[in-house]
């Protein structure tokens, strides 16, 4: 491959069908230009990018090189003037592009442990049989689930189904009634996507289940519009987007440097599992504690005491306690802080509340009993914690 001129500004080009404003692809697109600013490129976004490369007068193509959701098209047009292409779409048909992914097998483990530690023991996964990226989070949902002793069953999508067609919506709404038909709850559920968790949060309540005690449900791609509202918050896996972004433009950095390229996909971890109220509530076959359980998850940021929940539940405190000791492994005042600091972790995040109005949301007496309760719990103060999870992109690249 030619060398291009270190005295010369590279032109690159990206191509990811931004207009659709998915997350996926904004990051993408942010990590890719964050390492171009690095570099000192000429980077534009070219949704044309097939149909517009050429060569110029100099005798070099307009564009040296490309980072995109790669289609045949764009591939054939790309080898045709020599120009190099980083592909960052997993499910493209084009399979011998250098290409940087994410990692979603790891994806499907993080959730079946994160779901396993709630305490489920039933497990389901609700994805699209033909996507890449849903095959291998499910065969990590899988591999962990079935490791530890528990029985995953799995729901598979149609894409024409969810195109807005009354009949296709019918046939998937079905299709959804049916599989849960054959749940036992509680069950802790993981789905390919934010928007299709909603849709199933849907069903799940017109059919009485309640999210997250009988239903705890994990989703993919940390989308915030539809992971903050409406309740139930909805716990999602942040695939870590920006990191495929600047880990592509590395790799195209190297390949216009006259480099070889990869003969493997270079696969990008998550970046994390962000919990929400969709998973808050640790599961339990014990009915006395289920009820203690779901009365703790509506009640946690109010004052309650031990107990207001035994009182809840019509029983007497010795009882609930040995009883929720014994399933959930935990004392109820335990219980009720995790649930209050989660609460607590997500507003500091999610928001730039006093530290004060953040402890007292969450259902502490005050501002300085939160901070001793959080650090002991944690290891950091609180403000430590909100400054490294709400740094600037560039950080979490």
């Amino acid at each position: 491959m030619k060398r291009i001129p270190s005295h010369s500004k590279l032109r690159v080009a990206i191509s990811l069908e931004m207009e659709w404003a998915y997350k996926r692809h904004l990051q993408i697109y942010a990590g890719s230009q964050h390492y171009a600013d690095e570099a000192g490129w000429l980077c534009s976004v070219n949704p044309a990018i097939d149909r517009m490369l050429s060569i110029g007068a100099d005798g070099r193509p307009n564009y040296d090189g490309i980072i995109a959701r790669a289609t045949p098209a764009l591939a054939a047009a790309a080898k045709k003037v020599g120009v190099p292409l980083v592909n960052v779409w997993l499910n493209s048909p084009v399979r011998d592009l250098p290409s940087v992914f994410s990692d979603f097998e790891i994806s499907g483990a993080m959730a079946a442990e994160h779901l396993i530690g709630r305490g489920f023991r039933q497990f389901g996964y609700l994805g699209f049989r033909r996507d890449i990226d849903s095959r291998q989070q499910l065969v990590g949902f899988r591999r962990v689930t079935k490791a530890a002793g528990f029985p995953c069953t799995a729901h598979h999508l149609v894409a024409n189904r969810l195109e807005g067609s009354a009949p296709g919506w019918e046939s998937f709404v079905a299709g959804l009634d049916a599989w849960i038909d054959t749940w036992v709850p509680p069950i802790g559920i993981f789905v390919c996507g934010d928007l299709y968790c909603r849709y199933l949060i849907d069903v799940c309540r017109a059919r009485g289940l309640h999210v997250s005690q009988e239903v705890a449900i994990v989703g993919t791609g940390d989308e915030p519009t539809l992971c903050n509202a409406p309740e139930p918050s909805l716990t999602s896996i942040d695939i870590g987007y920006g990191k495929v972004g600047y880990h592509a433009a590395a790799m195209l950095a190297r390949l216009m440097a006259g480099g070889e390229p990869p003969k493997t996909p270079e696969l990008i971890a998550p970046a994390e599992l962000v919990p929400r109220r969709s998973t808050d509530v640790y599961a339990s076959e014990d009915l006395l504690v289920a009820r203690a359980l779901r009365f703790i998850s509506e009640n946690s940021h109010h004052r309650i005491k031990v107990d207001h929940v035994a009182a809840a539940v019509a029983t007497t405190r010795r009882t609930l306690e040995r009883r929720f000791n014994d399933y959930a492994g935990r004392t109820i005042a335990d219980e009720i802080t995790r649930l209050r600091l989660e609460r607590a972790k997500r507003r500091m995040v999610e928001t730039d509340a006093p530290m004060k109005d953040v402890a007292i949301d969450a259902g502490f007496r005050n501002a300085d009993h939160f901070y001793k309760v959080f650090t002991r719990i944690e290891t950091i103060p609180p403000s430590q914690y909100r400054e490294e999870r709400q740094q600037a992109f560039p950080q979490k690249v």
